[in-house]
C-alpha cells in the first residue's frame, strides 16, 4: 500500500507542478478569459501567478512525506477553486480555443487528489506529522 501511495503523491505532485508552472509564462489564455468576462482586471496576471505559486507549493506539499496529507487538502482547495470557475460564468467547462479538456483534467486531479488524501488517513498521516505507522 505504501508504494501504492508513493506512485500516486507522485503523479498528483507532478499533475500540479505542470499547470503551476504554466501560470508564470507571458500570458495565460484562461486567466485572460475570466479578467475579461468578470472586469476584474486583477485576474490577469496577479492571481494567474498567485494561483501558480499555490500549485507549486501544493506539489512541494506532496512530495514531502511530513506535509503529503497537507498538501493533499490545499490541492482539493486549489482544484474547487478551479472547477468552481470552471462552472462559472466567467470560464464555463469549455473554455475558447481549448475545449472541455482542461475541465475534465481538473475533475480527474480532484479524483486522484482525494484518492490519495483518504489513503493518507487511513494510513494514519496527519497533516504535518507523516504517518504513525513509520
Amino acid at each position: 500500500m505504501k508504494n501504492i501511495v508513493l506512485i500516486l503523491a507522485l503523479f498528483v505532485a507532478v499533475g500540479f507542478l505542470f499547470f503551476g508552472v504554466q501560470k508564470f509564462g507571458p500570458t495565460n489564455p484562461i486567466f485572460s478569459v475570466i479578467a475579461e468576462k468578470s472586469g476584474i482586471s486583477l485576474f490577469e496576471p496577479v492571481i494567474r501567478m498567485l494561483t501558480g505559486v499555490a500549485e507549486i507549493v501544493t506539489a512541494i506539499l506532496i512530495l514531502v512525506p511530513r506535509t503529503r496529507l497537507l498538501g493533499a487538502l490545499a490541492g482539493l482547495g486549489v482544484l474547487a477553486g478551479a472547477i468552481g470557475f470552471h462552472l462559472s460564468p466567467w470560464l464555463g467547462i469549455s473554455v475558447p480555443g481549448m475545449g472541455h479538456s482542461l475541465f475534465f483534467m481538473a475533475l480527474g486531479l480532484t479524483v486522484l487528489t482525494a484518492t490519495l488524501f483518504v489513503l493518507l488517513k487511513k494510513q494514519g498521516y496527519g497533516l504535518i506529522s507523516g504517518s504513525d505507522n513509520s
